[in-house]
């Protein structure tokens, strides 16, 4: 055999997206790969969204569960969400059809750590895993998978799903092939041994994804790119950001918390964070490392540069000419890059040994060093925990990042007590706001908060802050962590009643 389908029992059951859709039942639960809008399936979600849609047309309403790595695309997520076609979403999204039809309580959805994700199917908590669909980008003459852009939960799908339809997208870089290692050692316990990671370029598994044949039941030839990442180009708010946190990792240099060349970085998706990492290209540190969960547009650049020796994620999240770049030189970058499965990229064990410095932005952050990632005024989920967790509470330094307010001005990052709480003060180290940089290292809540209120609170909420507290302090029930409780979240009411929670 030829081309991108390498194997003949595999190549004989080559169909098209329609007829490979026709095998997923109502009811079933779906494993789909994609991870930040890399890697997931480009047509047989949209041919089963119009299966649905006929389906419900007939009075007969079809419904899938819906387990993912990360967030996908418009074409995945979106569409099914459009039809009505997903019962439980899992374990994170950022499609705002989808979003609205969870905050309507139209479609439930389980938001989980992604470190967790694999072990929780194992244990068979979310139900049985009908069904299978994953994109590589190519089957090998005996029958191994190349996986594409992201590897996400594809092991575990792989492994527990009773049938597998796979998509072949030869839009992705043959190149691609070498530059995954796939971990096959993991286990429930008391079967557990430790994850043999010491560094992040360290090869523990093997560069392919396995499967019996007999459990494939269609192979769906593609060619369609990813999901495109665009970043805005880097703002004051996110250089300023940026120089606050170069600032604060030159500190730790010269007080010999950090190497010269720093510890493995891990950096979320987004402008913030893409501003440090062009911060990080400019900056003194050289012989830098990742381990991470996604290779952003800064972090191509920082190897590119030279900067960066090595990247460890489970995917990619870029732009349009990123993509192009990559694209043109994966084979370079196949000795700098290694893409793992979720449940190793994001390991608490491998996290905490390699002593990562963890960047992740934020929805708000309460004076004591609480925060929320995932709500609007406490109720409303945006996106997902997504693995700030994973890493927040296992890194060697733990550092939020957010602009100090939102909404043109109307709405205060710095809140007297947080609307919904993923991080609590036990696993946040360092706020950073364009207005500064709060180390919260070794400090009792009520110095936290003259910190945070003092160096991270826009000028304009930091007098409303400073009454808060200095009131709470005096009349609290207790004096270790002072609230005024019947008032601790008016902040958030009157935003919800006025639009503003200026006073």
């Amino acid at each position: 055999m030829t081309g991108r389908i390498r194997n003949r029992a595999l190549a004989a059951k080559v169909m098209d997206a329609a007829a490979a859709a026709d095998l997923i039942d109502s009811g079933d639960n779906v494993g789909m790969s994609g991870f930040t809008g890399a890697g997931y399936p480009k047509d047989v979600p949209g041919a089963l969204a119009k299966r649905v849609a006929t389906a419900g047309e007939r009075g007969e309403p079809m419904k899938v569960g819906l387990w993912t790595g990360a967030s996908t695309a418009p074409e995945l997520d979106g569409a099914l969400a459009e039809v009505e076609g997903i019962e439980m979403r899992l374990p994170y999204q950022s499609d705002s059809v989808t979003r609205a039809k969870i905050n309507d309580g139209r479609m439930d959805y389980t938001d989980i750590h992604l470190s967790h994700v694999a072990q929780r199917v194992w244990q068979g908590v979310f139900g049985s895993l009908d069904v299978a669909v994953v994109e590589v980008s190519g089957i090998t003459e005996d029958g191994k998978l190349v996986p594409s852009s992201s590897i996400g939960n594809n092991k575990t799908w792989l492994d527990q799903a009773d049938r597998v339809i796979l998509e072949v997208n030869s839009w992705q870089s043959e190149h691609l092939e070498g530059m995954h290692d796939v971990y096959y050692g993991t286990a429930l316990p008391p079967h557990r041994t430790p994850v043999p990671i010491t560094r992040p370029e360290d090869r523990i598994g093997v560069p392919y994804l396995e499967c019996p044949a007999d459990k494939v039941i269609a192979v769906v030839p593609t060619e369609a790119p990813d999901r495109n990442s665009a970043f805005t180009p880097v703002d004051e708010t996110s250089r300023r950001i940026a120089g606050h946190v170069l600032d604060f990792f030159d500190l730790e240099v010269l007080a010999g918390r950090l190497p010269v060349e720093l510890l493995p970085l891990q950096s979320g998706v987004g402008n913030v964070a893409n501003a440090v990492l062009a911060g990080l290209r400019e900056g003194p540190f050289d012989g830098m490392t990742a381990y991470t969960e996604v290779i952003q547009d800064g972090m191509l650049d920082l190897i590119e540069s030279g900067k960066l020796r090595m990247a460890s994620a489970t995917a990619f999240s870029l732009s349009s000419s990123a993509v192009d770049r990559f694209n043109g030189r994966a084979a370079d970058f196949r000795d700098r890059i290694l893409l793992r499965p979720q449940e190793i990229s994001n390991h608490p064990e491998v996290v905490r040994r390699l002593g990562c410095l963890a960047m992740n932005g934020i929805v708000e952050a309460d004076m004591y060093g609480n925060i929320n990632s995932t709500h609007l005024m406490g109720s409303r989920i945006q996106n997902g925990i997504g693995g700030s967790g994973d890493f927040a509470r296992n890194a060697y330094v733990s550092i939020f990042v957010t602009p100090s307010v939102a909404k043109g001005g109307a709405v205060s990052a710095i809140v007297p007590m947080v609307s919904h709480v993923d991080h609590t003060e036990h696993d946040v180290d360092v706020i950073v706001t364009e207005q500064g940089l709060a180390d919260l290292r070794g400090l009792s809540p009520r110095r936290r908060a003259e910190l945070i209120i003092e160096r991270c609170a826009h000028p304009d909420f930091r007098p409303m802050l400073r009454d808060y507290l200095e009131r709470a302090t005096a009349s609290a029930y207790g004096k270790h962590t002072p609230h005024l409780l019947g008032e601790s979240l008016s902040w958030h009411q009157r935003f919800i009643d006025t639009g503003t929670m200026h006073a």
